[in-house]
């Protein structure tokens, strides 16, 4: 079990990204969250298996058809034993 504090550089506000970060996550037995921040960037925790975060940070690194992601960056944190899915923070 690892946990991941992500953040997302690139056109992903207002395109419908948090909602596909959500459901990859699910898709996937993760938990976390996931939310937009002031300086146009969006900030992702995501805590799981590691090869199910692999698979949803291959995922959402490319894209949709809306948003496109410049630059993703990760570092590892201190898991959240009582997590139980994965929604949006504010």
């Amino acid at each position: 079990m690892k946990r991941y504090h992500v953040m997302i550089e690139g056109r992903v506000q207002g395109v419908g990204f948090r909602s596909f970060c959500m459901l990859q996550a699910q898709q996937r037995g993760l938990t976390g969250s996931v939310k937009n921040l002031a300086n146009g960037m969006v900030e992702i925790f995501v805590q799981g298996e590691q090869e199910q975060i692999d698979d949803f940070l291959k995922r959402i690194q490319e894209g949709t058809q809306f948003a496109i992601v410049d630059d993703i960056s990760l570092k590892e944190c201190e898991i959240q034993a009582n997590e139980k899915r994965f929604s949006y923070g504010y």
